[in-house]
């Protein structure tokens, strides 16, 4: 599992999977998916197997059930089979329609011994991204923001306030670079005109999401300049062009539309930082899977409120000033 998490922000929307091959107590391979498209964590981890006869009296130690279909590679299952490894140990079914206990059958049927379930609840939470897309259709949702000490996020129509320490938006950047997409809504957008992208840290833009259902915005805006991806949810009309397309909608079921929109466009995380607005909506609806909240000690004595979420607080960090709470949403029913 510490391997597979190396993956995180390069395999999406493919599961973060590690792998260990043992033979006697000794590590003979190991390998993780590094990249989307590439290996996976299997193929690494056996080709790393100097002397190939060990095989035959090792282990392999697997997160995620081995693959039994041709997508961008061959079947990880196969390959298994082929090296005529003695023992196959499994962290979660992989719930894709496409695997779904088919590799695990597969292995089986040639005579290779199969434990599954090892270390399942972390196997879970690790793969959070990943469950959330096959098993609810929507991507992995991450509520995100920072308020005062007494509880506001900013002032009203004044620009943007930095309520959180520098080492608290250095660590955004961090998240910003290991999720699939940053969304805000239309007021965020037009006062703040953020950029959402990855600047304080080292790693990928995420695709840009804004919520602009009357096409308000003005083109002038940092969203709009085609920099990076970015998809911009309406009810007006449906666009494409260079790195920005507009997606028109119905109101009806506007929220779980625009999930399961970004779901069909493989991607399997979410980071909503903002406004008030957006983040109250996600709450409300219930389409959240975890919150990170900063609590400076700055206080503003008025202006927008910030958020009251009920989840359940499962840590909490001091960052230079700020503290750090993280949530889950006790009904999402993915860890």
């Amino acid at each position: 599992m510490e391997l597979a998490r190396l993956g995180l922000g390069s395999v999406s929307p493919n599961p973060l999977v590690g792998c260990v091959v043992v033979t006697d107590n000794r590590i003979i391979g190991e390998g993780w998916h590094r990249k989307f498209g590439g290996p996976h964590a299997e193929v690494n981890a056996l080709h790393q197997v100097t002397d190939s006869s060990l095989l035959t009296k090792s282990t392999v130690y697997v997160n995620l059930e081995p693959c039994s279909h041709v997508g961008k590679t061959p079947p990880c299952a196969d390959l298994i089979i082929r090296k005529g490894v003695q023992r196959v140990v499994i962290a979660n079914l992989d719930t894709n329609p496409l695997v779904a206990g088919k590799g695990i059958e597969k292995i089986r049927a040639a005579g290779i011994e199969v434990t599954l379930g090892v270390l399942e609840k972390e196997g879970r939470a690790l793969n959070k991204r990943f469950f959330a897309r096959m098993e609810q259709g929507v991507p992995y949702i991450i509520l995100k923001w920072a308020e005062s000490a007494d509880g506001y996020m900013g002032h009203h129509d004044s620009g943007p306030v930095w309520i959180s320490t520098e080492l608290s938006r250095q660590l955004v950047h961090r998240w910003r670079a290991e999720e699939d997409a940053v969304l805000v809504g239309t007021r965020t957008a037009a006062i703040d005109n953020p950029r959402l992208n990855v600047r304080d840290w080292a790693g990928r833009n995420p695709v840009r999401v804004v919520i602009d259902t009357a096409l308000q915005l003005s083109a002038s805006l940092h969203l709009f300049d085609q920099s990076q991806p970015t998809l911009c949810y309406n009810l007006q009309r449906q666009e494409e062009r260079q790195n920005l397309t507009f997606v028109k909608l119905e109101a009806d079921e506007f929220l779980h539309a625009l999930l399961a929109d970004l779901s069909k466009r493989n991607v399997g995380s979410v980071i909503v930082e903002g406004g008030a607005e957006t983040l109250a909506t996600f709450i409300t609806s219930g389409w959240w899977h975890e919150a990170r909240i900063f609590k400076s000690t700055m206080e503003l004595r008025q202006g927008i409120a910030a958020p009251l979420l009920r989840g359940l607080l499962v840590d909490e960090m001091d960052l230079s000033g700020d503290r750090l709470s993280i949530y889950k949403n006790p009904s999402s029913r993915i860890e």
